[in-house]
């Protein structure tokens, strides 16, 4: 028996009033860090005008973009708004930051990912993503290889998320007996360059279409491990090259169960002896349960056609592609799944 609706209080319409403009701070946000308002107060240039003149935006557009900043919280103003100074939360989008969600803030609200979801009640009718309907490219990763500027941006900000837990990450999965460890769709491959320093003997690399390989190539030199590295363009839908470790970190979210189970049996095909793959992704918790991972996986039904998974769906993935759950542990938010030949 369904139980009567509870009707609506005053603080709920406030907070569904907040929901229902949310698309309104996440564009005032992609604005702040397009124009590098982080970077510029830190370095002193605090006022609309000199921010206006070295971004060349509009003085009164930036003023009011400044003013609804600080009703936001991210900065401050002690003469009304005359000069501003940051906040902690603004330096999260300051592009220095290992860890800076600027790239993320920019890429997600640019047009790659914000016209499919444009289309998202349409998602949720047919159950397929708005990629194709939105831009006329098969996925959103073809979209990338045609625009790749905000392919760069959308790079950046895999790595700065991936930095934040590469090395939780790295810390739960054992390369002692590891030779070489490869990075699969890994981008500039900040999850296993994490692994080559934690173990100075590892070799490692990544393996991705080959407009990321530059990017990854100038990442592990500027850690100084090219001597260990190697970066390899390719598609892991074809075949991958082989390895003793293969990393997976935000790759099976991004493809239906039978596209993964392809790319797993790739892996099980070239897997040397006495290897193993390592997944990393977002579980789905029991519902009900806060967090980003049911948002993940209404973000992938928009944009990819694929899933955050459960456990239990995770485990289906591997029998298909003839591998089996060994060990799975939390990293970094993350899970980090680890299979081996069954």
């Amino acid at each position: 028996m369904s139980l009567p609706p509870t009707p609506a209080q005053p603080q709920d319409y406030e907070r569904m009033m907040a929901m229902v403009t949310g698309f309104w701070v996440t564009q005032t946000v992609r604005a702040a860090a397009l124009y590098r308002l982080a970077d510029h107060l830190a370095q002193g240039t605090d006022t609309p005008g000199a921010i206006a003149e070295a971004e060349g935006i509009d003085l009164d557009a930036a003023r009011r973009l400044m003013r609804t900043c600080a009703s936001l919280g991210l900065m401050t103003s002690e003469d009304g708004g005359a000069h501003y100074s940051g906040t902690s939360l603004l330096s999260t989008l300051r592009k220095e930051d290992p860890n800076s969600l600027r790239g993320f803030a920019i890429s997600q609200a640019a047009p790659g990912h914000w016209l499919p979801w444009g289309r998202f009640a349409e998602a949720i009718r047919t159950g397929d993503h708005q990629a194709t309907a939105a831009h006329g490219d098969t996925t959103i990763f073809d979209y990338f290889a045609r625009h790749l500027e905000e392919a760069a941006l959308f790079t950046e900000s895999m790595g700065n998320l991936s930095r934040a837990a590469a090395q939780d990450i790295a810390a739960v999965v054992d390369t002692s007996e590891v030779g070489l460890a490869l990075d699969l769709g890994g981008a500039n491959g900040e999850v296993v360059r994490a692994m080559m320093k934690a173990n100075p003997g590892l070799r490692g690399g990544v393996f991705d279409l080959p407009h990321i390989v530059p990017d990854a190539t100038a990442a592990a030199q500027a850690d100084g491990l090219s001597e260990r590295f190697t970066a390899v363009g390719g598609d892991f839908f074809e075949e991958v090259p082989p390895a003793d470790l293969y990393v997976l970190k935000y790759i099976l979210h991004d493809w239906d169960d039978e596209d993964c189970v392809r790319i797993l049996k790739n892996c099980r095909t070239a897997l040397r002896d006495g290897g193993r793959i390592v997944v990393v992704d977002y579980l789905i918790p029991e519902v009900g349960t806060p967090g980003i991972a049911p948002l993940m996986d209404l973000n992938m039904l928009a944009m990819t056609g694929g899933r955050e998974r459960e456990t239990a769906e995770f485990d289906a993935l591997f029998a298909a592609a003839g591998l089996r759950r060994t060990a799975i542990t939390p990293a970094g938010g993350f899970a980090v799944i680890e299979a081996t030949p069954a």
